[in-house]
């Protein structure tokens, strides 16, 4: 019975101890009652002589140094312990990021668009075409399509839980169009029409079960639906992009606009440099100039520069066709179709203002 009574003594006397030592009562009072439930733990995290803030609790963004097991660690006094995050991959993190224009050699402005210019096009000639009048017109009301929304890369989804850190063994790739670039795709379609520009919306997975050659593929349904409707004059093809650095950090390009989080977006509009079958490709980048400026304009910083390459992308079919990437696969699905309705008011104002 002696045995038993020091037994118990030990860890109460060592923890008064410490509460004799220590400035902050109330917390050391809260480590008592956790320590009564856990006495041996208690002894081993004392007998280590411990340094470590133990007030940094695990679901914070930067988690203690804990090399032994801590009875305190998981505890937040604050929140029940149910709420605490239990696991945090310090690993794989990812930082929130938004990316602001840096005009230099290769990226200027005209008006709020921006544009990086990394073909061998001089300055002059590039920005010669930056607002200039569209070759097409978007008729409001149209009893035949204007505008299709179609996805290469439908497979591609986002981030599956919102911390900021990602499981590697989750490919970011999902067949289920309510998670995947289609849902992104829906709600940009949905917006056009409900604002009155006939859109269609195709949610063929051109990159599954094979990604290779998805643009063959989905350059054969562009031409299917045009043959079919002469009357669609934009095609805009939705992505997501994948900025990861190179010690394994993931980029999540996001904006608050009124306490909402959006994932920042980027047009890609190719050029061609004498090699690649895109004639009018001039003519894209004056849509997109159009575009990015809208966007610009009605949402400052929602937006990445253009980016202006020697890409196709089957962008020869029309001269309003351009591949725009909502966030990276950083972003939650959720910021990605919060920019989704957003893009779809940036196009409206676009054609409104050719009415």
């Amino acid at each position: 019975m002696k045995k038993m009574y020091l037994f118990l003594g030990i860890p109460i006397i060592l923890l008064c101890f410490m509460i004799i030592f220590k400035k902050d009562f109330i917390f050391e009072l809260a480590k008592f009652s956790l320590a009564v439930q856990n006495p041996a733990q208690t002894i081993k995290y004392i007998a280590q002589d411990d340094t470590s803030d133990v007030s940094s609790l695990p679901n914070e963004k930067t988690p203690p140094e804990v090399h032994y097991n801590n009875p305190f660690q998981d505890f937040d006094l604050s929140t029940s312990a149910d709420s605490a995050v239990s696991h945090i991959d310090t690993e794989h993190p990812i930082i929130e990021l938004k990316y602001e224009p840096v005009l230099n050699t290769y990226t200027y402005q005209r008006q709020n668009c921006y544009i990086k210019n990394v073909t061998e096009l001089n300055r002059g000639e590039v920005e010669a075409e930056l607002l200039a009048p569209t070759a097409f017109k978007v008729e409001k009301n149209s009893a035949e399509p204007q505008i299709l929304i179609m996805h290469t890369h439908a497979t591609e989804s986002y981030q599956n839980f919102p911390e900021l850190y990602y499981e590697p063994e989750y490919s970011c790739r999902d067949t289920d169009v309510n998670k995947n670039m289609v849902s992104v795709g829906k709600i940009i379609a949905d917006t056009l029409n409900n604002l009155g520009y006939n859109t269609l919306h195709d949610a063929t997975l051109h990159d599954y079960p094979s990604y290779t050659a998805s643009y063959g593929r989905s350059k054969k349904t562009v031409e299917e639906y045009l043959a079919k409707y002469p009357s669609i004059k934009v095609v805009l093809d939705v992505h997501r992009d994948a900025i990861e650095k190179s010690d394994g950090t993931r980029i999540k390009p996001v904006i608050n606009l009124n306490g909402k989080k959006y994932a920042q977006v980027m047009i890609i509009c190719g050029a061609d440099n004498g090699n690649m079958n895109m004639p009018n490709y001039k003519k894209n980048l004056r849509f997109a100039s159009h575009f990015q400026n809208s966007m610009e304009s009605l949402y400052p910083g929602f937006t990445r520069p253009i980016l202006f390459d020697y890409r196709n992308y089957n962008q020869q079919l029309t001269t309003g066709s351009l591949l725009i990437e909502v966030g990276g696969h950083a972003n939650t699905l959720e910021e990605a179709q919060n920019s989704a309705s957003l893009i779809g008011y940036a196009l409206a104002d676009v054609f409104n203002k050719q009415q």
